[in-house]
């Protein structure tokens, strides 16, 4: 099976290290990474159309591109004319969790992939400020996830957005699997007292509403949670 593996962190990015030795583990996997050379978190759905997308090569199927993470689906179908049977994207350091699923580009690359008729599947790890992060670990639970959700039949224009919680590291097992669906992010926004004056909107991960049955409930309180997203 010929996975294709992209991110929104960039291609030196340690969860897309962690992806890609979780999938090569998976016995007859063939893995090919074409990933952004530099960061593009929250960039959305964003492509480029006006400037022109350098493709360099960083080793033995493996590409570096100068885009975003859409942009390196459509490089991979199109430019590389490789065949995947499925994308994966991630795994993001941080939630991907809710209305995240509108901003992230690690979503965003899963996406792309399903609106050319790809199953496509985006991790992504919500991270407590001050825990480390286990990659190994990490890495055990998407063959897990990929092994149970590969299994499962995707219709036309559906993917898979899977968030992992955050524990201290060391062994665990797979924590329980929840089926969600995304839940809202509130917004504050002020107005900036300086003489440019404007206004600033944010939010706080960890406050925003935990209605049962979400994937930031579930998220939050310590499981896997797993959405079926469509296009």
């Amino acid at each position: 099976m010929h996975f294709l593996l992209t991110n929104d962190d960039g291609i030196e990015a340690l969860g897309l290290a962690a992806l890609t030795d979780a999938i090569l583990a998976i016995p007859g996997a063939h893995v090919s990474v074409v990933a952004p050379t530099t960061e593009f978190s929250m960039c959305g759905h964003r492509v480029t159309t006006r400037e022109v997308l350098k493709v360099e090569q960083r080793g033995p199927r493996r590409w570096a591109v100068n885009g975003t993470p859409a942009d390196c689906v459509r490089i991979g179908l199109f430019a590389l004319d490789l065949k995947p049977d499925w994308v994966i994207s991630g795994v993001n350091a941080g939630g991907n969790l809710g209305q995240d699923v509108v901003i992230s580009g690690t979503v965003a690359a899963a996406r792309e992939a399903a609106y050319h008729g790809i199953a496509a599947m985006a991790f992504s790890h919500y991270m407590i400020r001050g825990l480390e992060m286990d990659w190994a670990r990490i890495a055990t639970w998407v063959i897990d996830l990929i092994g149970t959700l590969s299994g499962e039949r995707l219709h036309d224009g559906e993917y898979w957005n899977v968030n992992f919680p955050h524990h201290p590291p060391g062994p665990l097992p797979l924590p329980e699997v929840a089926r969600c669906y995304p839940e809202r992010l509130p917004l504050n926004v002020a107005y900036l007292n300086t003489p440019e004056g404007g206004y600033h909107y944010s939010a706080s991960y960890a406050d925003r509403p935990r209605t049962p049955g979400s994937d930031v409930d579930a998220c939050f309180a310590g499981n896997i949670t797993v959405s079926r997203l469509k296009i």
